[in-house]
């Protein structure tokens, strides 16, 4: 059930949208790793199989975002530099879904948090901007990366500009190639962007030696990113989703949200948000999450991937390589292998073969939930939101929209009152093609086989310590 504040509050309720101060932004980032009952295993060397040390990631990260993934603090001060940039986009808006309410009909609040107004139109800046913060710290010239639809990307090109800090991007190639204005607005932040997989490094060499069609995939662009930073001691890399630190600088989302449910007068019941690599989800819920394990709320969170891609739902929490070419260390994760090659899909930013390890572990230990849903109804989802609340919403924002409809669905089912937050990550602006395509009838449902599982899962078994 719904917790309410007061009855002065409940007249909140009646707003459609929740603005912070700037004085009411967080000042800290929070490290839910802290309060996790069982901590996370460590990452392991790839080749000795023992737990890393934080000299064995000097290579690619600054020292402050080494000690941000190993740290077991509570919160994490955000410096005043990266606050004062975060001014641009936030504290983000928190919207009453009053007209997808109506819509569906039933006994349901909806809020959303909307990212989609920073300058990259979704939530990455949020750890791009400290990122590429701590590499100025140290010098670093030049950032490389992946990204997948190309949220990320754009991002990290921005970022990099505050900071006068070269921008490398290796693009999925299927993302490369539908979603070309996305390319564009990294070259106009000053990035140079390349299809991946490339004849750029030997991990995209190999790939495309044993398949010259190849679609591409986001392990296959890290394994691209990593390597061409290891090549230049003044180069680093940085990654915009999946490790510790990244999820940390992203729960910024939850901290605002939790401030806005209560100038609602409302606190929700539920909470839903797409999953990649683990960054979106991570952002809106584990400042929630954390108080159902400190204060004993019980607000279920539900992650919601591709069906396509369905490696909490079907893959197994194995160790594996957050690359196709195995650089990485071996993370503790449900995956469904990195040698995985995902449908492609239009919500590029969710095609990834892994989860994160907190992720991961709350999970495994039931503090979360996950789901799988298919494209068309996602879509389907995201056309009815936008002509009842005016964004057009990312693909990969989509199946947030079409998990809340289904919970919806549900509450009329039950004839029980049902609070439900979601977190609208990114507007789909620069993605029209995909809408194109879904209303031209070019799109389709991919079924998962226990077969691609099998495939994808062979390689790494013997990977396990």
């Amino acid at each position: 059930m719904s917790v309410w504040k007061n009855a002065n509050q409940e007249i909140n309720m009646n707003n459609r949208k929740f603005l912070l101060s700037d004085s009411e932004k967080p000042t800290h980032w929070y490290n839910i790793v802290a309060d996790m009952p069982h901590k996370p295993r460590p990452p392991l060397h790839p080749k000795t199989k023992q737990p890393i040390a934080p000299e064995d990631l000097a290579p690619l990260f600054p020292a402050d975002l080494i000690r941000q993934e190993t740290s077991t603090e509570r919160y994490i001060e955000i410096p005043d530099e990266v606050q004062d940039i975060y001014t641009i986009w936030r504290p983000s808006p928190l919207y009453r879904a009053r007209g997808l309410e109506k819509a569906l009909d039933a006994p349901v609040r909806i809020y959303y948090k909307y990212e989609g107004g920073s300058p990259s139109g979704s939530h990455k800046p949020n750890t791009a901007v400290p990122q590429a913060y701590y590499n100025k710290q140290e010098a670093v010239k030049k950032i490389t990366t992946e990204t997948g639809a190309g949220q990320w990307g754009t991002a990290l090109a921005f970022a990099c500009a505050q900071f006068g800090i070269e921008c490398e991007v290796y693009m999925v190639r299927i993302s490369f190639d539908q979603k070309p204005y996305r390319k564009i607005m990294m070259n106009t932040f000053g990035a140079d962007v390349y299809p991946s997989p490339s004849d750029r490094t030997q991990a995209g060499r190999d790939i495309l030696a044993a398949d010259p069609d190849s679609s591409g995939s986001l392990g296959i662009a890290i394994s691209e990113a990593i390597e061409k930073a290891l090549q230049d001691e003044s180069h680093k890399y940085a990654l915009g989703s999946v490790l510790n630190h990244v999820l940390l600088h992203q729960t910024v989302i939850g901290q605002e949200a939790i401030k806005q449910m209560e100038m609602a007068g409302d606190y929700p019941d539920v909470i839903i948000a797409p999953m990649g690599g683990g960054s979106n989800f991570a952002g809106i819920s584990f400042p929630f999450v954390g108080r159902n394990i400190t204060e004993g709320q019980k607000t279920r969170c539900i992650a919601v991937e591709p069906a396509s891609c369905p490696k909490l739902t079907r893959g197994e929490f194995l160790y594996d390589h957050g690359d196709t070419a195995g650089y990485t260390p071996l993370l503790p994760m449900y995956t469904l292998g990195h040698n995985f090659s995902p449908a492609a899909i239009h919500a590029g930013g969710l095609r990834y073969h892994g989860a994160s390890v907190l992720c991961s572990q709350l999970l495994k230990d039931g503090l979360v939930e996950a789901v799988a849903l298919q494209q068309l109804e996602c879509f389907q989802a995201g056309i009815t939101f936008a002509r009842r609340e005016g964004i057009i919403a990312a693909p990969e924002a989509t199946h947030a929209i079409a998990q809340v409809i289904r919970e919806a669905n549900r509450a009329r089912e039950e004839g029980r009152e049902k609070t439900i937050l979601f977190n609208l990550c990114g507007h789909g602006f620069v993605d029209m093609k995909a809408y194109e395509d879904y209303f031209a009838g070019r799109l389709a449902d991919h079924q998962f086989t226990g077969e691609e599982l099998k495939a994808g899962l062979a390689d790494i078994r013997s990977l396990q310590p």
